[in-house]
């Protein structure tokens, strides 16, 4: 009997799909009747068709002029057992075969890769060392084996360009102070992801730090990002893209807007690739960068409905379905489990895209050629209405039949005259695109990314009921009293329970912001056991003086809707304490909060940096006064706007000097914080508690509830 995760909502039914094997041998006398012969010598070809295989149409080369043709090409269809598979083919010699896959190409588990494994256990043994130091001799003396190390995650939200300056602040701070080497994870949404893939593509790090770095990022951009649409460079987009689209793959604006993306922040490396990570980690010598995006349903708002995806240089999966594939599968053609037609790695930049997709969905307001009269809330209001809204329309493409297009062995071949044919018209469109007036690209539906879906043809089965740790109800078993601060919609995360669409050959993934700006659920998975999390969100707020909660309230009622431990977030701290740099949420000391990690959650906020230029320093000269005496989003210039892409060189140092500011300023609190996580771990070995004794008892108890409510 399989032992079900007790955290597990949705399991995928381990099926393994038949691969059939097509020989085509040769072919004689081929006609094209009486008369047709009069007229012409055949120029034959084999197509071979079965409309239930995903990859459902193959074609042989052409032989000019020949009535005796022997091909000798083989051909592999990827079939699903319970389905009725037919062969159309035309009359010849054929050799025929069929076999069982033994393995798939996806990982079907909630436990951690082998890759992760090891690298947790060589990064206890680092930060061990490192945990000593940056505690000092008599704090560290609580540290006594690498069992008491605890495991902290750092948080970065999303916000364009503002989350990615910022977020480079903080890590010049956590890096400098001793703290990022204390770090395990680094998780990031949206535009922090963006700083985190210049961090980590970079050839220097992590031997260069990140105030080299942060140099070349400052002057990467303060330029125009129009000025990137050189002809040459949009020659070379519209290549790449072409040669994308006619392999195959779906393409859509937020293509564009990653290469953009790209050349502005890794242009001298923009053949890099999430994979190409791993060779900063292979020591555990930095902290596991985790990055993420949305699976959104076409017809549901994805603030109802959001499948979080999680992307390491590892793996690249949804914990939801415990599903994963390495990072080189991404974008591949997948049956059952089974990669029907491989692609390349996608290149660093078109994730960035994806990550920051729903910049590529308002391009317009990046350009800043729409309502340009219009500043500051009114672009955060389109943005947060995109929340609202569905963000893509019916995916036609799903209904087509890509196999109307030749495909076989010799694909370059059998496609060129399409090819030909198509291209013109198709880089025309592509080039209005590129300058926002396009019927190709622009649909919400069309600006939003499109990947293959790696599970079409899986069968889902719901198991949430089995767990230990839900109830039947799960959505209602919510406690009114812990959500309500949260709850600003009685829509959010309605349907968050639902299965994706198996049968839907592409799916869209899209910004995680759309449906909440912190990236929470990466680090929440149960098996990264996180004890300390050190949260960074540099979300629009209506003002300075607004309470800075909002999105970290959505993160908890969604922990809660999931049953992963979350401290309680009270809001009412920001009336009894008012704006801070950062507040910190303990668990209570109560069954329900027992296993929660603590968070340090620091905000936006411009207090002590006005006058103090480092912790301790006041201010002295008038320029050093003025250079700190600065609004966020009061600013009526809204230097700091979420839809800004250019930062003049005092912007950048400003919002990237007052968070570095802000982290440093709060060195004891982290301290005191990371000294509690070892105490905690020396009482609690592991977070994750649950025994098998306990699914077991549960899985009894839920039966029994079962069939009780259908008598």
């Amino acid at each position: 009997m399989s032992v079900i995760d007790p955290y597990q909502h949705i399991v995928v039914e381990h099926q393994y799909s038949h691969i059939f094997t097509v020989t085509v041998r040769k072919a004689t006398n081929v006609t094209k009747g009486a008369i047709g012969d009069m007229l012409d010598t055949p120029d034959p070809y084999v197509e071979l068709f079965i409309p239930s295989a995903p990859d459902c149409r193959k074609r042989t080369k052409h032989f000019n002029n020949d009535v005796n043709p022997v091909w000798n090409e083989t051909f592999e269809f990827i079939l699903d057992p319970n389905q009725e598979n037919v062969l159309e083919v035309t009359e010849m010699t054929l050799e025929l075969s069929l076999e069982v896959c033994s393995s798939t190409d996806l990982r079907f588990s909630m436990a951690l890769c082998d890759e992760e494994k090891k690298f947790r256990q060589q990064r206890k043994d680092n930060i061990m060392h490192s945990m000593k130091s940056f505690l000092g001799e008599e704090n560290s003396r609580i540290l006594t084996t690498s069992r008491d190390v605890p495991v902290i995650a750092i948080l970065g939200s999303g916000g364009g360009f503002r989350a990615m300056v910022g977020f480079a602040g903080v890590m010049k701070a956590l890096y400098e102070s001793g703290i990022l080497d204390c770090a395990t994870y680094i998780a990031g949404l949206s535009g922090s992801t963006w700083y985190m893939s210049t961090l980590y593509s970079h050839p220097d790090f992590p031997e260069k730090g990140p105030k080299e770095i942060n140099q070349e990022l400052m002057n990467s951009v303060s330029h125009n990002p129009l000025l990137l649409l050189t002809p040459q460079k949009v020659k070379r987009y519209i290549e790449a893209l072409w040669n994308k689209k006619s392999s195959g793959q779906p393409v859509t604006f937020t293509d564009i807007f990653g290469m953009l993306i790209g050349e502005t922040l890794i242009h001298n490396r923009m053949d890099s690739t999430l994979s190409n990570m791993k060779e900063k980690i292979n020591n555990a010598q930095c902290a596991l960068p985790l990055f993420t995006c949305l699976h959104v349903k076409p017809d549901v708002s994805e603030l109802m409905f959001a499948d979080w995806v999680e992307f390491s240089p590892y793996e690249i999966g949804m914990a939801k379905y415990g599903t994963f594939m390495s990072p080189d599968l991404f974008g591949s053609k997948f049956f059952m489990g089974t990669v029907v037609k491989k692609y390349s790695e996608n290149p660093l930049h078109f994730l960035m895209g994806v990550w920051g997709s729903a910049f590529s969905i308002l391009f317009n307001r990046v350009l800043g050629v729409s309502n340009s009269q219009n500043k500051g809330p009114t672009m955060e209001e389109e943005l947060e209405n995109i929340r609202l809204k569905h963000l893509v329309s019916n995916d036609s493409s799903d209904s087509e039949d890509e196999s109307h297009h030749p495909k076989g062995t010799e694909n370059a071949e059998a496609n060129q005259e399409y090819q030909n044919s198509s291209q013109e018209s198709w880089v025309q469109r592509m080039l209005m695109a590129l300058v926002g007036d396009s019927a190709l690209f622009n649909t919400r539906e069309g600006r939003a990314g499109k990947v293959h879906n790696f599970m079409l043809g899986l069968n889902l089965n719901s198991c949430y009921p089995l767990s230990p740790l839900a109830d039947l109800l799960t959505q209602e078993s919510v406690e009114e009293d812990e959500l309500d601060a949260a709850v600003a919609d009685p829509d959010e995360f309605e349907r968050i329970y639902e299965p994706l669409d198996v049968k839907s050959k592409k799916i869209h993934i899209v910004d995680s912001g759309l449906t909440f700006n912190l990236p929470y659920p990466l680090i929440l998975r149960p098996q990264r056991g996180v004890d300390l999390i050190i949260s960074f969100d540099f979300s629009a707020r209506p003002s300075d003086s607004s309470p800075p909660f909002k999105e970290i309230l959505l993160a908890e009622k969604w922990a809660k809707m999931n049953k992963l431990p979350f401290p309680k977030i009270d809001p009412n701290v920001f009336d009894r304490e008012g704006m801070k740099e950062c507040y910190v949420f303990k668990p209570k000391d109560t069954s329900s909060e027992k296993d929660c990690p603590t968070i340090i959650h620091f905000v936006l906020a411009n207090i002590s940096f006005r006058k103090y230029k480092a912790p301790g320093v006041p201010r002295e000269t008038q320029e050093e006064k003025d250079f700190a005496d600065f609004d966020i989003f009061d600013d009526p210039n809204t230097p700091f706007s979420t839809f800004n892409f250019q930062y003049p060189n005092e912007a950048f140092k400003r919002l990237h000097d007052l968070m570095e500011f802000n982290t440093l300023n709060n060195i004891d609190v982290i301290k005191e914080a990371m000294m509690e996580s070892i105490e905690y771990r020396k009482e609690n070995p592991s977070r994750c508690s649950v025994s098998l004794s306990s699914v077991e008892a549960r899985r009894f108890f839920n039966k029994n509830n079962l069939n009780n409510n259908h008598t």
